[in-house]
């Protein structure tokens, strides 16, 4: 687990005055450095709780950034704008760089926030669907038909040996995935954790399939261009660090984490027991299953942009070693 971080205390510095009088030099307050983070979604989803609470516990401020966070449209969205130099860093999942790396987009993942996958499939209960074969003639909702959980749940597919044309594809956005789902108007959905459990919350009895166990896509991810990378690498590992220390609260005491971050998203304001819950799916899914807190795991990277390959969702590979980067996690 990553230690936290002491800060350093700066003492003024006593300076002889008329040979005989001590004065205390005045202590100058470093300014913090203003750093726009951007987000694939509303900062307010549950999914991006340990940038929150990185924020609102003050781990930013700690290592000297002003933190703001502004929101643009999906993953990609996100690399194209770091690409092109308007941004320092930003989120999306571990494989983004896959998809956009071939379209001369230069990103890498500095860090991902787990060692499994940020989807997995959600099942309504009595949907008679006890193994990944049922799924055939079945309705599935999905975030898009363009989005990395959608990817992931064709894999799931693939696995036993269906593809998209065997099941409903039902595109509804990130409200409409859990709705319709709740409505019973679908009987699956490739689901993150915040709507799982958002629907059990409302009593909706479910089955979890979990994407690891039928194909390894992955986690989420911080990303940073190959100009920052080496131009800014301090400023990087600043904002990795303050970043995964909001992971680790949430691994370390799920329920503590929770009362801070409602405290914090004041849109989840007496959430407690449904962001605990979250917390506790995410970290039985996705967030476990790294030996070091923020590493990529470069076979599992290497093995999902062979599937996109083959899957024509990318027209060629890219070098493994040129999609990521472990130097600000060791």
């Amino acid at each position: 687990m990553i230690q936290r971080i002491k800060l350093l205390k700066f003492l003024a510095v006593p300076v002889l005055v008329a040979g005989t009088l001590m004065a205390t030099a005045p202590v100058q307050k470093a300014v913090a450095q203003d750093v726009t983070y951007l987000l694939p979604a509303p900062g307010f989803l549950p999914a991006f709780a340990p940038w929150m609470l990185a924020l609102g516990k003050g781990y930013y401020k700690a290592e000297g950034l002003n933190v703001k966070f502004q929101t643009v449209k999906g993953g990609v969205d996100v690399a194209k704008q770091i690409g092109a130099g308007n941004a320092i860093i930003g989120g999306g999942i571990g494989d983004t760089p896959i998809i956009v790396r071939p379209n001369g987009i230069p990103v890498k993942a500095v860090a991902v926030l787990g060692g499994g996958s940020l989807m997995h499939l959600t099942v309504a209960a009595d949907a008679g669907i006890n193994k990944l074969s049922d799924l055939k003639g079945k309705t599935i909702t999905s975030l898009s038909l363009q989005d990395t959980t959608y990817y992931a749940l064709l894999g799931m597919l693939a696995s036993a040996g269906l593809t998209k044309h065997d099941i409903i594809s039902q595109p509804a956005g990130p409200v409409g995935v859990w709705k319709l789902f709740m409505a019973g108007k679908s009987q699956a959905m490739a689901s993150v954790a915040d709507w799982t459990a958002l629907v059990q919350s409302m009593g909706k009895k479910v089955k979890i399939f979990p994407a690891d166990k039928y194909f390894k896509s992955m986690a989420q991810a911080i990303l940073s261009s190959d100009k920052a990378i080496k131009e800014k690498p301090e400023l990087i590992r600043k904002l990795v660090r303050a970043t995964l220390l909001g992971l680790n609260d949430i691994m370390t005491n799920p329920k503590a984490a929770a009362k801070a971050y409602t405290g914090i998203v004041k849109r989840h304001a007496g959430k407690e027991k449904y962001i605990e819950n979250t917390f506790n799916l995410f970290i039985k899914y996705t967030y476990s299953g790294q030996k070091t807190i923020g590493a990529m795991d470069e076979a599992r990277l290497a093995g999902l942009q062979k599937f996109y390959l083959e899957q024509g969702i990318i027209r060629k590979a890219t070098p493994v070693k040129d999609l990521y980067t472990n130097q600000f996690v060791n």
